[in-house]
């Protein structure tokens, strides 16, 4: 059976619909780039909507809330994360210029340090990876860092034999070729997904513990 393209996806307008986006054969490299920075700004308004959703209900209906958040399907952790950053930032000190999830970097840190690094964010014009390293570099930049063992890894050993080849042609000692491609790689997927260390979360009160956080995709809130 011939799939019907929605009724106004011919007509140059890309289409929302509940289960997608229906895109136009004739869109433009810049239509297609402003629907991305508008889908960017839902995302991102969205997670303050949720946080501050159920912070309120947390405050005025105790008892209640946790079955109104069953009853509309959403998931708790995510919207216990998302509320537990709009506690650290009340409406005021949310800067619209950045997304959420830069919010989210230093929502572990005292609000003067939260004020700081998200003015040189902004300054700067930094992505959530760069705030991410900066936050990383900044934390102790006169010690040494810490060092840690990683697991003994088994690996095919075409693959190994391929991982000294790439080591050799950057001109890199092998382990610290691994070291940086996994570095590099755990930066690729915390791009969507971004969580403190355990002690960095709060837990000097039973409403505050557990309340680890996750980062929206990197986008930009509404103007």
């Amino acid at each position: 059976m011939t799939r019907r393209r929605p009724v106004g996806a011919a007509e140059g307008r890309i289409l929302t619909t509940p289960v997608g986006l229906a895109f136009p054969r004739d869109v433009t490299f810049e239509s297609w780039e402003q629907a991305g920075q508008r889908i960017s700004r839902i995302a991102s308004s969205s997670a303050w909507y949720l946080g501050d959703w159920l912070v309120f209900g947390q405050d005025k209906y105790t008892d209640r809330y946790r079955r109104a958040v069953e009853a509309v399907g959403l998931d708790y952790q995510t919207l216990r994360n998302y509320a537990w950053i709009s506690r650290k930032f009340e409406p005021s000190r949310r800067r619209q210029g950045l997304p959420f999830q830069h919010h989210a970097e230093v929502a572990a840190l005292p609000p003067d340090e939260q004020d700081r690094w998200l003015d040189r964010a902004e300054r700067e014009g930094w992505s959530r990876t760069a705030l991410r390293r900066a936050l990383r570099e900044g934390r102790d930049p006169g010690s040494k860092p810490s060092r840690a063992a990683l697991p003994k890894v088994s690996a095919a050993s075409e693959a190994v034999d391929r991982w000294r080849r790439a080591a050799m042609a950057a001109n890199a000692d092998f382990e610290a070729w691994v070291v940086a491609a996994l570095d590099r790689a755990a930066d690729q997927d915390l791009e969507l997904v971004s969580v403190p260390p355990p002690a960095e979360l709060p837990g000097d009160a039973a409403e505050e513990r557990g309340r680890g956080f996750v980062s929206l995709p990197a986008v930009r809130p509404a103007s």
